[in-house]
């Protein structure tokens, strides 16, 4: 039950966080969005981080923080600036590659031959992808995938799947709550480290400091939110199906892309997200 409950929690938490990381986006530099949004957790997490024995972690441990830690900044700044070009409700649906991805990974890395059902699953995540990239003014066609939202949001996810292998690790090697502080931790400290390396690259409009407080904060509880549901559904579930079962929040993504957006196709975009999800659990839960 609590698991399940983790389950829909960190669902709504994320496509609420990309709704909002899309907002904050239009109106700052994706690197200083993300930058404020991990001071905010930073700070949630120094009082409960006193509690904790640092000292009995070897090397090894700090090297996987580190590594969760780049590769969590850098995919997070790709998805706010994919967010900010693209569609909310055709960048979400995208996240169901990493099967893909996965896939062809242990295809090159492990030499493992594709199964008919796999490849049968890859087709109809293709075939799904159609229908949400597909619309009026755009075409769907190779060179979709060369436009730059899709990219950004493409890299986005390998960072990410990449970062939800390092993770578990460091919860074995630690538990789900010092995992989520030194994710908070790790990721303020590497994007305090690009935001200073390409500071000249900021632009800011005529919002208010606060309103951008304000969204840069509900960013924050909704990020933390949905890594610490994220690093619970881990410790009870193998990553694989986890980030098959997290996909549905592709659903609510676009639905927000619809509702505040107005982004248009929804039925179509519903059915293709709704295909690709299928095929991807399909494709990992065996």
């Amino acid at each position: 039950m609590l698991t399940t409950l983790a389950i829909i929690t960190r669902i709504l938490s994320n496509s609420t966080a990309n709704l909002f990381q899309k907002k904050a986006s239009e109106k700052s530099s994706p690197i200083a969005v993300n930058l404020i949004s991990y001071f905010i957790m930073s700070l949630l997490c120094i009082i409960p981080s006193l509690f904790v024995d640092w000292g009995q972690y070897d090397i090894n441990f700090w090297g996987n923080v580190i590594l969760a830690g780049i590769l969590c900044t850098i995919g997070t700044i790709a998805l706010i600036e994919a967010l900010r070009i693209g569609d909310l409700s055709v960048l979400a649906p995208i996240n169901s590659y990493k099967s893909v991805i996965g896939l062809i990974g242990a295809f090159f890395i492990l030499g493992e031959l594709p199964s008919v059902k796999e490849l049968i699953c890859v087709i109809f995540i293709v075939i799904g992808s159609y229908f949400v990239l597909d619309n009026k003014t755009k075409r769907f066609s190779v060179k979709t995938f060369f436009r730059r939202d899709i990219r950004l949001r493409i890299f986005a996810l390998v960072c990410s799947g990449v970062e939800a292998s390092v993770l578990k690790k460091i919860i074995l090697l630690s538990s789900y709550k010092i995992s989520l502080i030194l994710w908070c931790f790790s990721g303020f400290l590497c994007s305090l480290i690009i935001f200073c390396f390409y500071k000249q690259e900021h632009y800011t409009n005529k919002e208010s400091k606060f309103a951008k407080l304000r969204d840069c904060s509900i960013i924050a509880l909704m990020l933390i939110t949905m890594q610490l549901t994220t690093n619970y559904v881990f410790t009870q579930m193998a990553v694989a199906p986890a980030l098959a079962l997290f996909q549905l929040s592709s659903l609510v993504s676009v639905y927000f892309g619809y509702k505040i957006y107005h982004e248009d196709n929804i039925l179509k975009k519903i059915l293709g997200t709704v295909i690709m999800i299928f095929a991807g659990m399909v494709l990992i839960l065996k």
